[in-house]
């Protein structure tokens, strides 16, 4: 976006304004101010602005008071950033070209089904930032729950990575790991990723932050270890352990998804034609060339049923396939939380104990990590068919995965020790009786009003599994916060909700509990 010979009439003076809007350009500007009223621009206007051999599409916020003078702008962080601009600089401010891809979305939003070069149009803005909240919520919302046919899953996947980088490591196998979550607690990559590495495959973990969930694996392996590196120092890690664990948006892998999953989460929305396009747009992109997939099935995760979690997994199957991946599906139980904690630190914590072989680690993230590493050990021919947990465990026992994965925290930037939240209150059973039913939603949302993912230190603590007995007055979770007004918050939501956890009564006549 050049600025053109009447630059000089659009042109406005940066003051930092130190303002966070997450990942949305902003910029401010007085309503009085020249360049709004000779453009004509109205609040919430997309609009381009350029410095010098930069330029963004940001969203324009009018300033009625005196925070900035009427030659002057101000940009929000992520656009400051992004325009790499200093007190004092000059950016022109014009109408942004018209956006065609725009076109494809309506279409979309009115049923129609959409070819390869539309989703590269539309995946082509939407990475360049083209694209408003309001744009990419009638686009997310158009293509959610079972609306993107198969051959649009692929377009759409296809198009997520052909707008980012795509990591070339110049071996095989590489390896990969992901759950498609709906699943609180469910850390396993961190000890998958050091199990395998260990084992001499190379497994560069690329992850996501939360969507709709208390913690991504990104959100907890970052109280372990730095996250944020860019593909030189991934490499560097990768060529020296054989493994890591990052974030994928610092290294520019389908980013387009990563734009997505902001809206989505503001949405909560996590459809199955949207989840197969982002899942495997990442790993494409990383590299990936032997993958397996977590799939949990219960009653509150994504897959509530056997059935579901099967078409899920074929659809998964079918676009790696498509891409160059080979792919195996593990349709595990989804029916209550993996481990105890539930939120960044609390879940760190558990991956520790495991990792170090702790006798009080929690048993059910023990087995199924080992079961993930061992499918990838043999997917990978590393290990021959059904030796592959047999390996792995073998591995961990012996402390070659907690030697690794303190190798790869040493080697991402130095190991970190999870922080605890100010603030818990014990929430205790109502009646003596036994775990029915554990509703992960709601545990879920109950860890995320309580400061998770955000403050790393905040969620729950789990300690009841199903089909336990309990006695009136016993702890069933612990909330834990890093203010009192987010702890006050959280119980306002758990009191009312006594079926997050539900409790059957004793037998009285048998004195035995029912199941």
């Amino acid at each position: 976006m050049p600025v053109g010979p009447k630059a000089t009439h659009h042109a406005l003076r940066l003051r930092r304004l130190g303002i966070d809007t997450h990942q949305e350009a902003v910029v401010y500007m007085r309503a009085d101010c020249d360049v709004c009223r000779a453009e004509g621009l109205m609040a919430q206007a997309r609009v381009g602005v350029s410095l010098g051999r930069q330029s963004i599409i940001a969203t324009l916020h009018h300033i009625n008071g005196d925070l900035l003078r009427p030659d002057e702008a101000g940009l929000s962080e992520v656009a400051w950033l992004a325009l790499r601009a200093h007190d004092g600089d000059v950016i022109s401010v014009q109408h942004p070209p018209t956006l065609d891809s725009l076109s494809h979305v309506r279409s979309k939003v009115y049923g129609n089904s959409l070819d390869n070069a539309a989703f590269a149009a539309i995946m082509g803005d939407v990475a360049a930032g083209r694209y408003d909240d309001v744009h990419l919520a009638s686009f997310v919302t158009a293509c959610a729950g079972a609306n993107l046919r198969r051959d649009e899953v692929i377009g759409l996947t296809k198009a997520m990575i052909d707008v980012g980088d795509r990591i070339d490591w110049g071996r095989s196998p590489i390896a990969d790991k992901h759950c498609i979550g709906g699943l609180p607690g469910n850390r396993t990559s961190p000890i998958v990723v050091a199990i395998v590495a260990a084992s001499g495959v190379t497994i560069p973990k690329t992850s996501s932050r939360a969507i709709t969930s208390p913690s991504g694996t990104a959100d907890t392996m970052e109280t372990l270890a730095p996250v944020d590196l860019d593909e030189v120092a991934m490499r560097k890690v990768v060529d020296r352990e054989g493994g890591c664990v990052v974030w994928g948006g610092a290294v520019r892998l389908s980013p387009a998804d990563d734009i997505l999953i902001r809206v989505e989460r503001a949405l909560d929305l996590d459809s199955e034609g949207q989840l197969v396009a982002s899942v495997l747009s990442k790993k494409a992109a990383a590299g990936a060339t032997h993958l397996v997939l977590d799939v949990p099935v219960g009653p509150t995760a994504k897959a509530r049923t056997q059935q579901a979690a099967e078409g899920l997994g074929e659809r998964l199957l079918d676009v790696a396939q498509i891409l160059g991946i080979a792919a195996k599906i593990l349709v595990t139980d989804g029916a209550q939380p993996v481990g105890r904690g539930i939120g960044p630190a609390l879940e760190a914590r558990d991956v520790l104990a495991v990792l170090r072989n702790d006798l009080a680690a929690p048993a059910d993230l023990r087995a199924r990590a080992l079961r993930i590493a061992g499918a990838l050990l043999e997917l990978t021919a590393s290990a021959k068919p059904g030796t592959g947990e047999a390996a792995a465990t073998a591995i961990l026992e012996c402390g070659g995965a907690w030697r690794k994965f303190q190798a790869i925290c040493e080697a991402q930037g130095g190991m970190r020790v999870p922080g605890r939240a100010r603030h818990t209150h014990g929430i205790t059973a109502a009646s003596a009786g036994w775990i029915k039913s554990i509703d992960n939603r709601l545990l879920s949302r109950a860890a995320k009003v309580a400061g998770a993912p955000d403050d790393k230190t905040a969620g729950l603590e789990l300690h009841v599994r199903l089909g336990e007995p309990v006695q009136r007055g016993q702890p069933l979770f612990t909330l834990h916060s890093e203010t009192r007004g987010e702890l006050a918050y959280a119980l306002d939501y758990v009191i009312p909700r006594p079926g997050i956890i539900q409790i059957e009564p004793l037998d009285i006549v048998r004195g035995n509990a029912r199941p």
